[in-house]
């Protein structure tokens, strides 16, 4: 590949976060831009391959890319219509009006949102527990700026909660797969992102007053949707349950819970006029996963070039404890789990200590930019107002609970190990 096209590849993905960051100023939505940028790069290597058998390699390369793609495209269109069917019937919001007090001030309500989806995050997937509790703070009635600070929490408490468990997050699963860790070494990481959630909480009350009620809504549900429920919560788990015992791949469980969720919603349906349950997928916002395809197209084609082994040589130049606190700032930029791939494959020698401040450095740290993560796109997809101009604000915050989090885990770390 010509040298001079490896310097405009990586201008078209500058180019592409700088439609992203500028959106609201170019007017042009960031699915667009990633979408454009993201696909003519691999244009451009095809045409740029040279022989055949180049070529062959570069469709080889396109076909692996293609199929991560596909896998979290399925994955996120089998939870989102989950979802989306939760909220319509409003499951998620009689289940928040029983478990909350009818009236408690709005800051009790974020530490009991960010508590709530750090849990959740660890027996699931990020993006279902951000989908899930992005639905419970649509429950509430509040003003703009308390929804953005709230949603920029969810992400932190998602990522955070995400880390401590193989369940939560895929790169802590790699790094336990590799030999890493164990299961028992990972719960050190809880302590960490208890603090920087709670801490991040702390920094967000700020500018946040008053009350907020939920008004006790007499629903009456139908059995199917007691039935798409259970559906529901019995894939989370059976997901979580495969995938340990038996290495299914999360998006096959959530297929096939999703199958069922159809077939039930066929067999259930007693109202003629009642929407067909599988016309719940048309709820699914495409713009998200467009914005995922350009994003992931383009974190592809850097992998293929070589910036990501550029990284890793960098990472080999410092000590561990800097470079894995700097890997975690770096995955906020670049997609984690490629940036942790690279980085197994170097096999650094690193103790115990060092490997879980990698876990927690790559698994949170996404949450620094809302580019940097599942979980900031998705927020910024469901939350009006939530950009990525809006969501820098809080960069100084986020940055704090971010090291703040990394120093505990090491200390944790160091006296346990």
């Amino acid at each position: 590949m010509p040298a001079f096209l490896e310097v405009v590849l990586i201008g078209f993905a500058i180019l592409a976060l700088l439609g992203v960051i500028f959106e609201e100023v170019i007017h042009i939505n960031k699915a667009k831009t990633t979408l454009f940028f993201g696909s003519i790069s691999w244009l451009l290597m095809f045409m740029f391959a040279g022989s055949a058998e180049q070529q062959d390699v570069m469709l080889g390369k396109l076909d692996h890319n293609l199929l991560e793609i596909a896998t979290l495209w399925l994955f996120l269109m089998a939870t989102m219509t989950f979802v989306a069917y939760l909220n319509a019937k409003g499951l998620i919001q009689t289940l928040v009006q029983r478990v909350c007090p009818q009236q408690m001030s709005k800051r009790s309500l974020m530490v009991m949102v960010a508590i709530f989806a750090m849990i959740l995050s660890m027996i699931c997937d990020n993006v279902t527990a951000t989908l899930v509790t992005l639905g419970l703070v649509h429950a509430f009635n509040l003003d703009n700026r308390t929804r953005i600070k709230l949603a920029v929490l969810v992400v932190f408490a998602v990522n955070s909660g995400g880390v401590a468990l193989i369940t939560g997050d895929v790169t802590t699963l790699m790094i336990f797969l590799a030999g890493h860790v164990t299961m028992l070494q990972l719960f050190v990481l809880i302590m960490p992102a208890i603090v920087g959630v709670l801490a991040l909480s702390l920094m967000l009350f700020p500018g946040v007053t008053g009350t907020v009620s939920t008004d006790k809504v007499q629903r009456h549900f139908k059995a199917m949707d007691i039935a798409i429920m259970v559906i529901f919560f019995t894939t989370i788990f059976c997901t979580m349950l495969f995938n340990f015992f038996f290495q299914i791949p999360p998006v096959l469980t959530f297929l096939t819970g999703l199958s069922v969720m159809f077939l039930f919603g066929h067999w259930l349906r007693t109202d003629k006029e009642e929407t067909r349950i599988l016309e719940y997928i048309r709820q699914v916002e495409y713009e998200t996963l467009l914005f995922f395809l350009g994003i992931l197209l383009l974190v592809g084609m850097l992998k293929e070039i070589g910036v990501l082994d550029l990284l890793t040589s960098a990472y080999t130049q410092f000590s561990p404890t800097v470079a894995n606190y700097s890997a975690g700032i770096f995955s906020a930029l670049i997609d984690n789990v490629p940036l942790t791939a690279a980085l197994l494959k170097a096999s650094p020698s690193l103790a115990t200590s060092e490997w879980l401040g990698l876990t927690y450095a790559v698994g949170v740290g996404g949450s620094l930019l809302a580019i940097g993560s599942a979980a900031g796109i998705i927020a910024m997809s469901k939350v009006k107002g939530l950009t990525f101009g809006s969501h820098i604000r809080y960069f100084p915050f986020l940055f704090i609970a971010y090291t703040l989090g990394y120093w505990v885990t090491i200390t944790l770390a160091k006296m346990m190990f």
